[in-house]
């Protein structure tokens, strides 16, 4: 089994820091898809005490204002601060491109998929739960009658057989921790674990959470990988996703992996599968495509007689040049079922 008994996995809201530079970063990716579906995007967001740096590659037709997008996503998170932004944009590297254009990798490395059947959505439980406080905690902040504001974070640790549950959210000031606790309690957490014995609750464990977002800290795109992932419990090739357009096999691939792993459990084949893939940059086929069940049993042959893993086979499978990133920058990638590596098909 690739889940262990005892394990925490976290989310973070749309107003944490990293995540106001993923949702910047794809963001302008989908800005150029827009108008350019052929654009080629590595799009880096750093962010910190009122300045925001947007750094990266882009070749694209489309004409795109980034200070704009990136101050109009600030502001609709929910920050109503000005921001300093720098850019620092320049076309795609021609070394790159010559080896993409041919249908070849945009960069080599090591890419994983998962899902198992413990849940509707083919996540770890303690996942799907850590994204759902998240969601909830959003959902509740955006009410007219909330004190809680854009910044915050969930955990769910799941220790023998138990639930450990830990909601941080930012908030006004002059909220009392027992106001803001029992509003988490009744209007968040409750409503999550509907079904569930909790064995512990932990809410704004180190008392006030005033000062969020880039007043507290720094954020950077991609520094959230396990949040949206699979939570660390398997292997992470180390490739962000946001602000990456689809011949970046970081993203593309990830995203095939998830779909293949999910279509064998759907399919019965496994409870659960971790499928796994390598290129070299800009070489059409993997170096290496591999798949296991939950038992070590191996499954590669059944992937590869069903599944092309060619990057320009992997974007058009799964309709990749379309504008649909900005939605994934928060609360997961996987186990959404409105994204395309989501959907079930029958083998």
């Amino acid at each position: 089994m690739f889940i262990p008994k005892n394990y925490t996995a976290e989310s973070v809201t749309s107003g944490h820091p990293d995540k106001i530079c993923d949702q910047i970063s794809d963001a302008i990716l989908d800005e150029a898809l827009k108008s350019d579906p052929e654009s080629r995007v590595a799009i880096e967001v750093f962010g910190a005490h009122g300045l925001l740096v947007i750094g990266g590659e882009i070749t694209t037709k489309a004409d795109i204002d980034y200070k704009k997008i990136a101050q109009d996503v600030y502001q609709k998170i929910g920050y109503q601060d000005k921001l300093e932004i720098i850019t620092n944009i320049l076309n795609q590297s021609k070394d790159i491109s010559i080896g993409v254009d041919s249908g070849g990798a945009g960069d080599q490395g090591i890419m994983y998929g998962f899902a198992t059947d413990e849940t509707s959505e083919y996540l770890p439980k303690g996942v799907v739960f850590a994204h759902k406080l998240a969601r909830k905690t959003e959902e509740c902040r955006r009410r007219e009658d909330s004190f809680l504001l854009p910044d915050g974070k969930s955990q769910v640790t799941i220790k023998d057989g138990t639930l450990i549950v830990l909601v941080s959210s930012q908030h006004e000031k002059n909220v009392s921790h027992e106001e803001l606790s029992s509003f988490i309690r009744k209007n968040i957490i409750d409503s999550v674990f509907e079904r569930e014995e909790l064995s512990q609750i932990l809410i704004n464990p180190a008392g006030s959470f005033e000062v969020g977002g880039f007043t507290a800290d720094t954020g950077l795109t991609g520094r959230k990988i396990m949040v949206d992932t699979y939570g660390g419990i398997v292997p992470h090739g180390g490739g962000c996703f946001s602000g990456k357009d689809a011949t970046k096999v970081d993203r593309s691939a990830a995203y095939m992996c998830r779909f293949v792993a999910k279509n064998i459990v759907a399919n019965n084949y496994a409870q659960e599968c971790l499928v796994s893939v390598a290129y070299a940059i800009g070489k059409k086929d993997p170096l290496m495509l591999e798949a296991i069940d939950e038992k070590g049993r191996d499954l590669s042959k059944l992937v590869k007689d069903k599944f092309d893993f060619r990057p320009q086979a992997i974007i058009e499978r799964l309709n990749l040049k379309s504008p649909i990133y900005f939605p994934t920058a928060a609360y997961g990638h996987f186990g959404r079922e409105d994204f395309p590596w989501e959907n079930l098909i029958s083998l």
